[in-house]
């Protein structure tokens, strides 16, 4: 697929069963995948089968991307492998599971491409930028939930707090992020 083809239009391509579409999504936002999953799982193993799960999901299902929501073709992805990932994690639960800084995860992928590398340090700084500049009480539970993968249950069990406080807290911090990041453009995709 042509690199000017954009994400929506390869997922319409993939409603209609072309391989080379799906092949053109995981070329684009397969690095963002594995480094989202490793950074839940902390284990490449584990990473890699969250993602090859969750781009077997959007094979499946891409007729349900609705770009009508506004979230984009690229967060849709990462929602799924995010999922997958915590699925994954919680089928592990008997298992003690590491905190795997970003910078590893980046490390564990090692590619040679330098331009997919420069963008995804674009995004992830961008995102960086845009957590730091939430309310701290926002911050932690949208940290606790996205990157440590808990759900809004454990996330009030370990912090304390109520069930419903926690769910206001990521629901306002994720609408901030959504205003912080579509403030500052970033790289296009």
């Amino acid at each position: 697929m042509a690199e000017s083809v954009d994400d929506l239009q390869l997922i319409e391509a993939v409603v209609r069963q072309d391989p080379a579409a799906l092949m053109a999504l995981y070329d684009r936002h397969g690095r963002l995948a594995f480094a989202l999953a490793y950074r839940i799982l902390g284990d490449p193993g584990a990473a890699e089968e969250a993602v090859q799960d969750a781009f077997m999901l959007v094979w499946r299902r891409a007729a349900t991307f609705d770009p009508t929501r506004g979230s984009g073709a690229r967060a849709w992805l990462t929602t799924i492998v995010h999922h997958r990932a915590i699925d994954l994690l919680r089928k592990r639960s008997g298992r003690v599971t590491s905190q795997t800084p970003l910078d590893e995860a980046e490390a564990a992928l090692a590619s040679p491409e330098p331009w997919g590398e420069v963008a995804a340090r674009l995004d992830r700084d961008r995102v960086r930028a845009a957590v730091s500049a939430l309310p701290d009480d926002q911050q932690k539970a949208i940290e606790l939930a996205y990157f440590d993968g808990l759900t809004h249950r454990e996330i009030a069990d370990r912090t304390g707090m109520p069930l419903g406080t926690v769910k206001g807290r990521v629901r306002l911090g994720l609408r901030k992020l959504h205003g912080l990041l579509a403030e500052s453009p970033g790289p296009a995709t």
